[in-house]
């Protein structure tokens, strides 16, 4: 059979007779080229190419004479694809001829994708070179494209937890890694947070299967692949071919694949490094211990069963610690709502509503927008206490510790601007005596005169506007007239109470007093309750 691999298959035939003198003993010779000499093997192997398909042994046809060039056949991914070695005859053996190709592709039934190029190639580059030419595509058939049904593919990029600044804005790649490049490995999280109207997963079209066809010509049935797809869950909705989330929160997966958004995030065990920071929208309940060196940003309230070791926290409603709050001197904690604990230690906390601490306050700084309500026997011992609307305790201070201050009726944030305006004012005092000495100076020449005097009448407007705020703040700074400190114990000597900047230094134990401000007198008195 003429499969019309080198053109007209006479022609080739002629030019070679014309090499022999005798046409017929060529033929004969061509004959016995042709008889098999290698049993048919049909074993199966796995393909060492890693790809999961199958090897038939290399077959070939072989002559009388070992010498005789001949090709080795490789069937490969399920005879779907044949590959051939070509190699040339050794002293007095044949050459490879193109009657021995063709009968080498009709013995082999080898009919489709015949990759008659590749073969012509090879072939006249073993004849000429008269070198082995290895891994020669001889054909390649169409392996059968299995049908994918319709199906709801997740978001691949939900994993990267890339979009975890919802509270903190401004969280970049570069802070997961410290100044020496190492990954801070607290930055990274198990869970999946999500934005309102982030896109969750997508509807996949049905993509239609088509039969292969092998080198043989054999037709294979292609399959149907039914992918395990995601439906939509709780806050979720559909928008054409997408599923959206329709709040921010914890993106959560159900037993049979659906796809939940969680306003709120639990936490059954510990924040460690099995959790990094937590960082999100909702609320957290968080059943174990914070370690230290972890950080809690929420967009919602935080309930803590256990001991809060606090790093960093900013929660932009409630604050609730079952076991109290233990910092390290650096330690800071902002709460958008209302704080309750059980003890408060060695560190920065502020709320904008009530504060309420059971047993006792150690060495911190506490600055909340309302009141300051502390157990039947709690006590402050040590640090400095602001709370507008006024304290309610049982003790103040401590024999053997650091005295206690105590600031009511004015509003902290007025009184830490006051302070950032009266540190600007210092600089700017420093600069101006600085610029003065060298106005003074005989040997300054007009010009340097000259930029010396535009920069202290900037740096005096400077100083007179921040004067301006400094006195509009301090207009602002007493909020609550009718602000009052209640001990039901005992006011240790050296404590400081202060009542819209009108001051009282406890020099002898106060027990069972109400000390507020008489407005009339501007002076602070106390009363037996």
């Amino acid at each position: 059979m003429n499969i019309g691999l080198f053109g007209n298959m006479e022609v080739v035939q002629k030019l070679k007779f014309m090499n022999n003198s005798n046409e017929k003993t060529q033929k004969k010779n061509d004959i016995i080229y042709m008889e098999e000499k290698l049993e048919e093997k049909k074993s199966r192997t796995p393909d060492p190419s890693g790809r999961g398909s199958s090897l038939i042994n290399p077959s070939t046809l072989v002559s009388d004479n070992e010498n005789d060039g001949k090709i080795n056949l490789t069937f490969l991914n399920d005879d779907y694809e044949v590959r051939g070695d070509f190699f040339p005859p050794m002293g007095n053996g044949k050459p490879i001829s193109p009657y021995y190709i063709q009968s080498l592709l009709e013995k082999f039934r080898i009919v489709y994708g015949i990759n008659k190029e590749e073969i012509h190639v090879a072939y006249k580059k073993c004849i000429k070179e008269r070198d082995i030419i290895h891994n020669v595509l001889i054909a390649k058939g169409d392996p059968p494209r299995n049908e994918v049904l319709e199906y709801m593919q997740l978001n691949p990029l939900l994993n990267q937890n890339n979009i975890q600044a919802e509270v903190k804005k401004g969280v970049t790649s570069s802070e997961y890694a410290d100044s020496t490049g190492s990954v801070d490995h607290r930055a990274r999280s198990p869970f999946i947070i999500v934005k309102k109207d982030q896109a969750l997963a997508k509807q996949k079209s049905r993509k239609p299967g088509k039969d292969g066809i092998n080198v043989h010509g054999e037709t294979a049935v292609y399959g149907v692949i039914r992918p395990e797809g995601v439906t939509g869950g709780e806050n979720t909705r559909m928008e054409g071919r997408f599923l959206l989330a329709c709040i921010n929160g914890q993106l959560v997966l159900g037993k049979k694949g659906e796809v939940h958004v969680r306003d709120s995030l639990v936490i059954n065990g510990p924040i460690d490094y099995t959790t990094g920071n937590i960082i999100f929208p909702g609320d957290v309940e968080i059943e174990g211990p914070v370690s230290d060196g972890f950080k809690i940003y929420s967009g919602g309230s935080v309930t803590i069963r256990q001991t809060f070791d606090v790093t960093d926290a900013i929660t932009r409603e409630d604050l609730n610690v079952a076991g109290g709050i233990i910092g390290r001197g650096q330690a800071l904690v902002k709460v958008g709502g209302s704080l309750n604990t059980k003890f408060i230690q060695n560190c920065r906390v502020a709320a904008r509503k009530k504060i309420t601490v059971i047993s006792e306050i150690v060495n911190s700084n506490v600055f909340t927008l309302e009141n300051l309500e502390m157990g039947d026997k709690g006590q402050i011992v040590g640090g400095e206490i602001y709370a507008v609307r006024g304290v309610r305790t049982a003790r103040i201070g401590k024999k053997t510790g650091k005295a206690a201050r105590i600031h009511c009726g004015i509003d902290f944030t007025m009184e830490q601007e006051r302070e950032k305006n009266n540190g600007l004012l210092r600089i700017l005092s420093a600069k101006l005596d600085s610029v003065r000495k060298l106005l003074d100076d005989p040997e300054a020449g007009e010009e340097k005169r000259a930029k010396l005097e535009a920069t202290r009448r900037r740096l005096e407007d400077e100083q007179q506007k921040i004067q301006a705020k400094i006195s509009e703040i301090l207009g602002r700074l007493n909020t609550c007239w009718n602000a009052a400190v209640e001990v039901t114990g005992e006011i240790v000597p050296g404590t400081l109470i202060e009542i819209c900047q009108t001051a009282l230094f406890v020099t002898e134990p106060l027990k069972k007093v109400k000390i507020r401000l008489d407005r009339e007198s501007s002076k602070l008195i106390t009363e037996k309750i």
